[in-house]
């Protein structure tokens, strides 16, 4: 047995099209020696090819039309909370059994929010397992547009409580994300492009010649194709010359496929949906269909005429979205479904057939391989997080042990005025008991700030340079208070700095330095102290007690941003190592010679994966029992850090 895992978990509701592109990432990753335990909640389909994987059909739901709100049961009828508890419990189950290095929710919270429920059982099982998976969500190259705001905002929220990333489908040089649903640089950092999916080989040629020359039609699998049936009959007897073959999907009744069969003119062929369907494409002359993904692929990968009839039922735009940029490349024909007759059909038809077959290399179809490499690179750093949390975990065992308090301070930068975000830190420090210096910037610093603050206990605010302005060297890294500058002025607008922060915070305010970008002029520390400041804090193990004389040197030491990434949360694998050395070394030291463990936070940065990350380090530290975190003034005041005594949570 393979010793690298993935779930996926993915229900398809209409047509079929979810779960072969699911089944067709699922196929190479069993390829390249993962176990594929794929969970269904569809109802099953026999021309989706599953090779390699462990299907789990779970008890299936299906809808009519666009009604995706109505979900039904194999009877027809409306589905009751006891089958959707038994459906949950055997996808629960089913994740246990298979304890996963990856789990792939597909569509899901982007989509499918009738199901939140077995979706949410599921993430959260996965969120509680040591070691945690990690958790991807696969979206299609276009996705139905959010009907409120509130639901993308209720989507990332999702993401950030649960995923570690977006398997997205498709290219965004062809169709952007952007382009069917609201971005924001925080979803963007998490969404990785795989290029779009498609099982190219997944038939040979047999060497028949059905669909030779023929005006293939298909509308998908499920009733919603019935319309792009019924004018397809009336279209082929009006262009008796050619030969047509009409595709019906398993979802549509027999009653309505034996209808279509009886009033089909002697030159159309209608039978059920085939799994050799790319084949006859790469044979027809003509492709009339949907604008459904997997079809789409499979016109790209026969280099197809194509006219397409987008499926926009019940307000879904999805297909649309899609067909219009196929149309604006000059790779498809389009017709709106409620102007689909015989005659528009035949007319289309016609002209299309006197064009050349159009160029469709520039739709790259090997977004399979790409999406098996990122699984597995995701994988790779949920093992890494597991690794540093296990270190972190004996870091912290062994202080126990030792019986060593670990004192912790946390600062963060750039506040300013009242927030969101600020009141979301606040929140997670001052609501935990937890002190926090705010280091403000005084040149941009408002009373709005002071009022919101003089009522909050634990809340020290240090002088954040002056205007957090950059005036290094084009060529220079960036500083404010650089040795590029005349002292004088450093030392004018440090005293100015000084004096705004204490006369809008009164005794909030503490005589910390905090220099932005963590830069300053050595001729500046040696003159702080003469300015009124009793410490200063930059980042990384300081490499002394003092700076200067008279000024402490009080440094943070652990920072989630990736700045150099482009912001968003750092490699958690790599922050929970440095965190457990940063412990280690404490431990290996005297009692009192290092400096408090210092986290640095930016607040008007953070997104939701790196307010989760802080939560959960935040608590694991106070669970410990020996987590001490303290404020700026008490360590200012303790004569060792060592006297420091516990802040009360």
């Amino acid at each position: 047995m393979s010793d690298r895992s993935v779930f996926i978990a993915v229900t398809h509701l209409l047509g079929v099209g979810h779960l072969a592109r699911m089944a067709a990432l699922g196929r190479i990753l069993a390829a390249e020696g993962w176990r594929v335990v794929l969970a269904s909640g569809g109802r099953p389909n026999p021309t989706v090819r599953l090779d390699g994987c462990e299907l789990v059909q779970l008890p299936p739901l299906h809808c009519v039309g666009a009604d995706f709100a109505t979900l039904l049961m194999p009877n027809g009828q409306p589905v009751d909370d006891a089958y959707l508890a038994r459906r949950t419990q055997e996808l629960v189950d089913a994740f246990d059994h298979a304890r996963p290095d990856v789990l792939i929710t597909e569509l899901f919270p982007f989509g499918r929010r009738s199901l939140a429920g077995e979706f949410e059982a599921l993430l959260q099982r996965a969120h509680i397992r040591h070691p945690r998976p990690a958790v991807l969500c696969s979206i299609r190259d276009v996705l139905n547009p959010p009907s409120r705001p509130e639901k993308a905002e209720s989507a990332l929220a999702r993401l950030a409580a649960y995923y570690d990333g977006v398997l997205f489908h498709g290219d965004a040089d062809i169709v952007p994300l952007s382009a069917s649903w609201p971005t924001t640089p925080a979803l963007i950092r998490r969404v990785k492009d795989t290029g779009y999916l498609h099982d190219g080989n997944r038939v040979s040629d047999d060497g028949r010649i059905d669909g030779r020359d023929e005006i293939v039609v298909s509308g998908g699998g499920s009733t919603a194709s019935l319309p792009l049936a019924r004018a397809t009959l009336a279209a082929a007897a009006k262009l008796p010359a050619h030969r047509w073959r009409l595709l019906v999907g398993q979802g549509v009744p027999e009653a309505d496929f034996a209808a279509l069969v009886t009033a089909a003119p002697s030159n159309l062929i209608v039978e059920r949906a085939r799994p050799d369907f790319p084949l006859l494409l790469r044979r027809a002359a003509l492709s009339i269909s949907q604008a459904g993904y997997n079809t789409v692929m499979d016109l790209a990968a026969a280099g197809a005429r194509a006219l397409l009839v987008p499926f926009a039922e019940g307000g879904e735009r999805e297909q649309t979205l899609r067909a219009a940029e196929l149309e604006r490349r000059g790779l498809a024909r389009v017709i709106p479904t409620v102007e689909i007759d015989g005659d528009r059909l035949a007319t289309a038809a016609t002209a299309l057939l006197e064009r050349p077959r159009p160029d469709w290399s520039g739709i790259t179809r090997d977004g399979a391989v790409r999406a098996a490499r990122l699984v597995g690179e995701f994988a790779g750093r949920a093992a890494g997080r597991a690794e540093g949390r296990d270190r972190l975990d004996a870091a912290l065992a062994r202080a126990r042990a030792m019986q060593r308090q670990l004192h912790f301070w946390w600062r963060d930068d750039d506040a300013v005025m009242p927030s969101a975000a600020l009141d979301r830190l606040l929140d997670r420090t001052v609501g935990r008991g937890i002190p926090l210096a705010l280091a403000t910037i005084p040149a941009r610093a408002t009373p709005e700030l002071a009022r919101r603050l003089s009522t909050l206990g634990g809340v020290d605010m240090l002088v954040h340079g002056w205007g957090h302005a950059n005036h290094a060297p084009a060529d220079a890294k960036k500083a404010e208070f650089g040795a590029h500058r005349p002292l004088s002025t450093m030392t004018a607008e440090a005293v100015e700095g000084l004096e705004r922060v204490t006369s809008l915070f009164g005794g909030q305010a503490v005589p910390v330095f905090v220099p932005p970008w963590n830069r300053v002029d050595p001729a500046l520390l040696a003159a702080l102290p003469g300015c009124g400041f009793r410490a200063v804090s930059t980042f990384q193990r300081r490499k002394a007690r003092y700076a200067a004389p008279g000024l402490l040197q009080l440094n943070t030491h652990l920072d989630p941003i990736a700045w150099r990434q482009g912001g968003g949360l750092a490699d958690e694998g790599e922050l929970l190592d440095n965190l457990a050395r940063l412990i280690e070394e404490e431990l290996a030291a005297a009692p009192g010679v290092l400096e408090p463990i210092g986290l640095l936070t930016h607040h008007l940065v953070h997104d939701g994966w790196i307010d989760r990350f802080l939560d959960e380090l935040v608590d694991r530290l106070l669970d410990s029992g020996v987590a001490n975190f303290v404020g700026v003034r008490e360590v200012l005041g303790a004569g060792d850090v060592a006297d420091l005594q516990p802040a009360r949570r």
